[in-house]
């Protein structure tokens, strides 16, 4: 990935022309910050009220709205930048509005922090800028504040995206893990370890016969058409960091019942099984960024599973048992226990 970037074409080319690469003045709060901010971060989000440039953006809820508010911030490390299927950018937004989708809220409003590193190419972070505004148009979401900080060479490692989002939860929605009962069955709308595992190969210089894509997408909109069909849905995560079993152990603990997987259910794409057998890695740690688990009572497992979309699948259910444990039903019949993992797999991939 090599982004160029135009000077020529900004309103007031010279700093960013005579600049190429991020300089500590970058971060300074003097001419090339301004020119930094007006000329590439305004001139790309162009939102009026990011525009007035004030300290804290005052904005309006909807007048449909009826609910409560929800609150998310996010931080984002992804290392290379630029991957299968996505960067950094993308990253942040879907990361984000999947952080509130998961609490069954609509997404709103953005707010966006950089930590630049002395040395990055002005054309690296052009390509940033317009893949985050790209991502939060898509979504229907408005980047209206944000902050720039630059760091000494060799102490940020390219770029690091700090977000925070806001959205609203609709009335009568109301999700958590104290809402989980025994016979609730768990759902995942498709295959894991996608984002992970397309990381790692672009970081090692792995390359394996079917090339692996990132899964990074915002899930708002399926999340909507879930709950519109599933309205007593009783629990959203999306299994980012530590994948689907930490998730799975965050609830198991918090609900204080036990989750039974059924191992062969569980949908995993052939080229991710197969690079997670080389690297002896278990898909069920690897991070994703598309993928959602839904725990839907059980009479409401057909609707749940429409409204997910064709890949989904249920691949286990809530059990009175030892409180907090997760177990895997294995092919051969017998139940394997699915520990908390200690740390991450992979570091650093959002």
């Amino acid at each position: 990935m090599n982004p160029t970037y135009d000077a020529n074409a900004a309103s007031c080319p010279l700093p960013l022309r005579d600049y190429p690469t991020i300089v500590l003045a970058h971060g300074g709060g003097g001419r090339l910050m301004a020119e930094l901010i007006e000329h590439l971060f305004l001139a790309e989000f162009a939102d009026e009220t990011l525009s007035a440039k004030t300290d804290a953006a005052v904005l309006p809820l909807p007048t449909h709205a009826k609910g409560r508010l929800a609150l998310t911030t996010d931080c984002h490390v992804v290392r290379p930048l630029f991957f299968p299927g996505g960067s950094l950018a993308e990253l942040a937004v879907h990361g984000t509005i999947n952080d509130l989708a998961m609490s069954g809220a609509q997404p709103l409003y953005l707010t966006v922090g950089f930590i630049l590193e002395e040395g990055l190419p002005i054309a690296v972070l052009a390509e940033l800028v317009r893949r985050l505004a790209q991502a939060a148009r898509q979504a229907g979401m408005r980047v209206v504040a944000g902050d720039t900080k630059v760091v000494e060479r060799g102490h940020g490692d390219g770029c690091f995206i700090t977000t925070s989002g806001v959205g609203v939860v609709a009335a009568g929605i109301d999700l958590g893990p104290q809402l989980i009962r025994p016979g609730d069955v768990v759902l995942v709308n498709g295959p894991i370890g996608e984002h992970g595992m397309a990381v790692l190969s672009v970081r090692e210089g792995l390359e394996f016969e079917s090339p692996i894509v990132s899964d990074c997408r915002a899930l708002h909109l399926e999340v909507d058409r879930l709950l519109r069909a599933v309205p007593n849905t009783r629990f959203l995560r999306d299994p980012t960091r530590g994948g689907v079993a930490a998730v799975l152990h965050e609830v198991a603990q918090a609900a204080r019942w036990e989750i039974a997987l059924d191992e062969a259910a569980i949908p995993v794409r052939a080229e991710v099984r197969a690079a997670c057998e080389i690297l002896g890695l278990d898909p069920l740690y690897v991070a994703n960024e598309g993928k959602l688990i839904a725990i839907v009572p059980p009479e409401a497992e057909s609707s749940a599973l429409t409204a997910l979309g064709p890949q989904a699948r249920r691949i286990g259910v809530v059990r009175a048992g030892s409180v907090g444990r997760v177990v895997a039903r294995t092919p051969f019949g017998t139940e394997r226990l699915i520990p908390l993992p200690l740390g991450e797999q992979l570091p650093r991939i959002c």
